[in-house]
């Protein structure tokens, strides 16, 4: 089978996208596929084993390094690019942006050809945390309280019962421009941190306790995996930098509490209308208590990465779970309105 593996891109996630790429592309070739890799910022050829994804920095990249890259026209260049002719299906492996918020899942529905994860309006759902969360609600599946910003203390303090709260930017991954706010004084920095990015600031009730995510692959969960990152949060740097956080997998909890995670993940799944695989996050909260943080439609794909460790405690390699990606893309129905999540 011809695969085009979609990397790169023009986001704060670019880095962790290029490893993500670099990696589905190795385990696609074990498994005798003929791979290529497209820079989803141009639709230009990359050649992975090069080294322009030897690594991922302490910081995702600023908006100097990031500019001139774009997204737009990928269709019309993914529609020329010779080697592009007869891909079988497009593997996506984008974080961020255009790539994860639905955008490029429309181009490809233009080009026409099959593509891994979820369709414009799932991918839409997914990355916008503040209709995530409203659909959480509405499908009984607990969500922090939040506000959007900008907010002054005294509205944090009344309608989120005080500090500390998390303020995150409402349309980025990867915690890149988030802070914990524990005093009242850092909320205008944190607040203009947020800004930068797209979307309003989302300031959210900090909640104490365990870090945890749960897989969704073919739309069942897997073993629920648990992190220990040396900092308060799952931040950027704990989760790309080597030894900056530890994992278990299954995650040493109540049977009924790793049920409930998983449970409430096919839930998360379900609302945000995802298919093929994600990843949705939780904290557990010191009484038992599972509060989601947000679903991701891409997570990360190395064999390091959170679902990749997931699966592995089935039973299943890299190379398997990449495979199993492929024939969900060519399994799901192929007509618009389904892609969007309509059918």
């Amino acid at each position: 089978m011809k695969i085009a593996v979609l990397t790169g891109g023009s986001s704060a996630e670019r880095d962790v996208s290029l490893a993500t790429g670099t990696e589905i592309a190795r385990a696609l070739r074990a498994n005798e596929h003929e791979v290529i890799a497209i820079d989803a910022a141009g639709g230009k050829l990359l050649d992975l084993d090069d080294g322009a994804a030897s690594g991922i920095g302490r910081r995702p990249p600023g908006r100097d390094e990031l500019a001139g890259l774009s997204e737009r026209g990928l269709a019309s260049e993914l529609e020329r690019l010779p080697a592009f002719a007869g891909t079988d299906v497009v593997f996506v492996a984008l974080h961020g942006g255009a790539g994860e918020d639905g955008r490029v899942q429309a181009l490809l529905d233009l080009v026409g050809v099959p593509y891994t994860g979820s369709g414009p309006l799932g991918s839409a759902l997914a990355m916008d945390k503040l209709v995530s969360k409203e659909l959480f609600i509405g499908a009984n599946v607990p969500t922090p309280p939040w506000l959007v910003g900008p907010v002054d203390a005294g509205e944090v303090e009344s309608a989120l019962g005080g500090f500390p709260v998390v303020v995150k930017p409402a349309h980025e991954g990867s915690t890149v421009g988030v802070s914990v706010v524990r005093r009242p004084a850092d909320l205008e920095e944190a607040l203009a941190r947020a800004s930068a990015f797209q979307g309003p600031p989302l300031i959210e009730r900090f909640i104490p306790g365990r870090e945890l995510a749960v897989g969704v692959l073919g739309e069942k969960a897997l073993p629920v995996v648990e992190i220990r990152p040396q900092h308060e949060i799952f931040d950027y740097e704990c989760k790309y930098t080597k030894g900056m956080s530890e994992y278990e997998t299954p995650a040493p909890i109540e049977p009924e509490i790793a049920e409930s995670a998983r449970s409430l993940a096919e839930a998360a799944h379900r609302i945000l209308r995802l298919s093929a695989y994600c990843r949705v996050d939780f904290r557990l909260d010191p009484d038992g208590g599972l509060w989601c943080l947000e679903a991701n439609s891409l997570p990360g794909m190395t064999p390091t990465s959170l679902v990749p460790k997931a699966a592995r405690a089935t039973g299943m390699s890299f190379e398997e779970l990449c495979e199993r990606i492929v024939q969900l893309a060519l399994e799901r129905p192929g007509t618009p309105r389904e892609h969007w999540g309509l059918g």
